[in-house]
């Protein structure tokens, strides 16, 4: 059954099982400080595992990112459109992320979560200074573009690939090789996603199981109105607002974006890295949904570092729950104030370690809440990190689906095509025993049963 199953139904059960087992694990106190399943099982073997598949993700981020942006910037061909397809972009971006923190504040007051409740916590939490705004658009412009590239300065990096490409552009007809070679390389990289992703319902499990094992029932249940309410809000900005939007600006069917996107949230939520999903997201943009390479090359990593919607609403909930909590009345000019600094911390903290907590302390010192409010979610966090990641994601695919469609960058056809990007590794002409070897490496692992189907079609 298993060799017969498409990567999609693989990852499902590998998620469902990893946590069943995680929470068997916590549930029977098998993960214990110091016990043998804690030291050489969850800490040890799933904990190994999982790094090594998110590392295997992150070892393409660079790469990729540098190497699409630059060759989707040669496929625009047009400086102006370059600068609309950007511009409109960030306004997005920045509309979506204001819109997923007035709902979770709207959704925060309403259920009144944190009143009247006393939670008992000894985790203490220091927060990291937040770079200063200035710096933060000064560095966008990188002194060492290598040092930029080995730091992972996503901002950077995305404008020295701009940079390269406009030159390029400049250049002209001279450089078409190099744009050849650049294209060529592209899909080698391209290539090398579609490898990792065999090993995605592994890496899948063993993170899920370390994450359950660590979390368990207990903290969830004692913080369950923060948490439900987090949650309710993440799925009503996704699958409400953001669908909302995606249907209104381009008449596009929403079923076929969320079955084409699951696979992608499925990783964002075992990896809790947007970065780490840049490549399979961009993957799923272009070869599933149609979306030109010249512009799912710059709204893919730029909405992987600014567009923060899971992030503001986590804020924004914990903005409520804390405030309650401590029996502070925040008012109208408290609420504004909240949905101001998240829109523009989004900004200001984008590519930092630990970004949400940052911002979260930043927001709570402008509205006078104590900083140490933090630590009482601090236990949670873990859990709805996976999902605010599948949020982030989701909505950098559907902006990037909006600018594509209205600047005339996609093939419908190909979006609207359920099978669309699933068999084009078996397109082409190919002899016999070149089928036969690719049929043993990805038949079984990649496509499952769809290969058959190509094969009778």
């Amino acid at each position: 059954m298993w060799k017969n199953m498409g990567l999609t139904g693989k990852i499902i059960v590998a998620m469902i099982l990893g946590i069943v087992l995680g929470l068997g694990i916590n549930y029977f106190g098998l993960n214990a400080e110091g016990s043998f399943i804690n030291t050489y099982v969850t800490n040890g073997f799933f904990a190994i595992v999982g790094k090594l598949f998110v590392n295997s993700l992150k070892m393409l981020v660079v790469p990729l990112v540098l190497i699409s942006l630059i060759c989707g910037v040669c496929g625009i061909g047009d400086i102006r459109l370059l600068g609309r397809i950007g511009g409109k972009t960030f306004f997005i971006y920045m509309v979506t992320t204001a819109l997923a923190i007035t709902t979770a504040i709207g959704l925060g007051s309403l259920f009144g979560i944190g009143k009247g409740m006393h939670v008992d916590s000894t985790a203490t939490f220091e927060a990291e200074s937040a770079p200063p705004l200035i710096d933060v658009f000064s560095n966008i412009i990188p002194s060492n573009p290598i040092s930029a590239m080995a730091n992972g300065d996503m901002l950077s990096i995305i404008f020295f690939a701009m940079l390269i490409g406009i030159s390029i552009l400049m250049v002209g007809k001279p450089a078409k090789g190099l744009v050849q070679s650049l294209e060529l390389i592209n899909e080698v990289i391209l290539k090398m996603v579609t490898i990792i992703m065999n090993l995605a319902p592994y890496g899948v499990f063993a993170l899920l199981t370390k994450a359950m094992a660590e979390l368990g029932f207990d903290l969830i249940w004692s913080l369950l109105g923060y948490v439900a309410v987090l949650v309710g809000a993440l799925f009503f900005h996704f699958f409400v607002t953001m669908m909302v939007i995606l249907k209104l600006t381009s008449g596009l069917s929403i079923k076929t974006f969320l079955a084409k996107m699951r696979d992608v949230q499925i990783f964002a939520f075992s990896t809790s890295s947007s970065n780490a999903t840049i490549p399979i997201t961009l993957r799923t943009v272009t070869e599933r949904m149609g979306v030109n390479n010249s512009v799912a090359s710059f709204t893919i990593p730029f909405g992987a570092t600014i567009n923060m919607d899971g992030t503001a609403i986590m804020q924004g909930t914990a903005t409520i729950f804390i405030a309650n909590l401590y029996g502070v009345d925040l008012g109208i000019s408290g609420y504004l104030t909240v949905i101001l600094m998240s829109v523009l911390a989004s900004i200001g903290t984008a590519g930092v370690p630990g970004v949400g907590l940052i911002m979260l302390s930043m927001v709570f010192a402008q509205v006078g809440l104590p900083i140490e409010g933090i630590g009482l979610i601090l236990g949670v966090d873990r859990i709805l990190d996976m999902l605010r990641t599948a949020v982030n994601v989701g909505g950098d695919a559907a902006v990037t689906v909006i600018v594509a469609k209205s600047e005339g960058e996609m093939d419908v056809a190909v979006y609207n095509d359920p099978n669309a990007g699933v068999k084009e590794i078996f397109d082409g002409h190919i002899d016999a025993d070149s089928e036969r070897e690719l049929s043993a490496v990805f038949k079984d692992d990649l496509i499952g049963s769809e290969y058959d189907d190509h094969k009778r079609g």
